[in-house]
Parts: C-alpha cells; structure tokens; sequence
C-alpha cells in the first residue's frame, strides 16, 4: 500500500497534470484521487474555470487475501519489519528454506519488537507484507510451502 507521503506527492502531480482521475489497486486497498472542476459565473455573458480541486478518496478493501499453501499469520496488530533494522537483510525472502521456530520478521507494537517465527518447515513461496507497513491480527504475512 501507499504510504501518505506517496498519496500526497501524487495529489501534487495529480494536481499539476490534465489528469483528472488515478486510480491505485492491491490486494490490500485502493487509492483513488479525482479533480472536480467547477464553473463560476462571472458575468452573464462569461464564464470561467476556476481551479481545479484535488479530491483524495481512500479505501482500504478488508477482502481476505487468498492463501494457498501454509499461511504465517500476524498474531497481532502493529508494524510489519522484514529485518532487525534498515541496513540488514531480510530475516526470509522468497525462496527461502525456513524451520520451525526460526524468526522470519518482526512485529513492533506498542513500543515492543515482537520476534514472529515460523510454525511449519518450508519454503517462503510469497512475502504478503511491506516492511513498514501497518498489519492486522490473523492478517497473512506469508506463504509457505511446507516439506
């Protein structure tokens, strides 16, 4: 998803453009961002085009992203981080071999890194979440296919 200083640098380009509607789409939501234009009279013979007003509409779809194999679940809400800090590798990344118990991201929440390790033996066949990125309880964080 989008984070907010990408929506508003968008709204920026949107505005300065001739587009009049964008349109933004994941499985995790949608980001929609449309200009309205309005006519103002200014006499009744003429009339002009004011300026045009970005308008930002967001909605996040809470459609169950589909899951094929083995799911590793968010077993809280919080912040989603695929390694212990910016300049290190991912814990797992696709293609991974993992095993039960190995740590393959971090939850932080309320202040708390909380180490989330894996349940199964497998492959990390997709990676359903951005580091950074907000995530809900029992939300997918990857997939694994098991041994």
């Amino acid at each position: 998803m989008l984070t907010l200083k990408e929506i508003k640098e968008l709204v920026a380009v949107i505005d300065n453009s001739s587009l009049t509607e964008f349109a933004y789409k994941t499985e995790q939501g949608e980001v929609v961002l449309k200009k309205e234009t309005q006519i103002v009279a200014a006499t009744p013979v003429a009339q002009t085009m004011a300026a045009p007003t970005p308008i930002a509409t967001i909605s996040e779809t809470a459609a169950p992203v589909e899951v094929v194999g083995t799911a590793i679940q968010s077993p809280m809400v919080g912040t989603f981080y695929s390694a212990s800090n910016p300049e290190s590798p991912a814990f797992v990344k696709v293609g991974d071999r993992v095993s039960k118990g190995q740590v393959v991201c971090i939850i932080e929440a309320m202040k708390l890194f909380n180490e989330i390790k894996s349940d199964v033996d497998g492959v990390v066949v997709e990676v359903l979440a951005e580091s950074g990125q907000l995530v809900e309880f029992d939300q997918p964080l990857f997939k694994i296919k098991e041994n």
